[in-house]
């Protein structure tokens, strides 16, 4: 496959994982920097596509460079893919193909005295804890679990989760496009 023929694939690959994270361009154009016009030039063809501007995307729907230009399999099925920071909580992606359900390692600061703040979004969720304790506000449920234990909730109930202890928790947690942007990304 030539050059030419690698970049004109580039831009339907970047309106598909934006579609896939239904993001708008607008989101997009946030997140990475680049303005509205350049995303959709580069979404359309119309624009060669640029290490550059290639690089902040990639980052932004957390995938190698690789898979934005379609560059053949390496073999290495390893994740690689960069911990976030968010609200004090470290999130590992488990996953690095974007759209439908994304799994994450989250380490969880200790927060004895956080109060609670139950939000709702669209979606579900499932989470393992892989150690320390979990304080989880669902609905009318206040529950405290422990490693080796399993959630699961849809989304819409009002919830909301800290850890109660002195050492850090870890969890693993499973959700689709709408939960990863109100845990991860926002």
């Amino acid at each position: 496959m030539s050059t030419d023929e690698v970049l004109r694939g580039v831009g339907p690959r970047l309106r598909q994982l934006r579609l896939q994270r239904e993001a708008t361009l607008a989101d997009l154009a946030e997140e990475t920097g680049i303005s509205i016009s350049t995303l959709s030039r580069l979404e359309s063809g119309q624009r060669k596509a640029t290490l550059e501007l290639l690089l902040p995307l990639a980052r932004a729907h957390r995938v190698a460079l690789d898979d934005l230009v379609d560059a053949p399999e390496t073999g290495d099925p390893r994740v690689r893919a960069k911990p976030v920071v968010r609200h004090g909580r470290t999130f590992v992606p488990m996953t690095r193909r974007p759209g439908g359900l994304q799994s994450f390692k989250i380490v969880v600061p200790p927060e004895p005295d956080a109060v609670p703040t139950p939000q709702t979004h669209d979606g579900y969720e499932w989470m393992y804890v892989l150690s320390g304790r979990i304080r989880l506000v669902l609905g009318t449920r206040d529950l405290v679990l422990e490693p080796g234990e399993v959630v699961e909730f849809d989304t819409r109930t009002p919830h909301w989760m800290a850890n109660p202890g002195t050492f850090p928790a870890e969890v693993l947690a499973i959700f689709g496009p709408q939960g990863e942007r109100m845990h991860v990304r926002t």
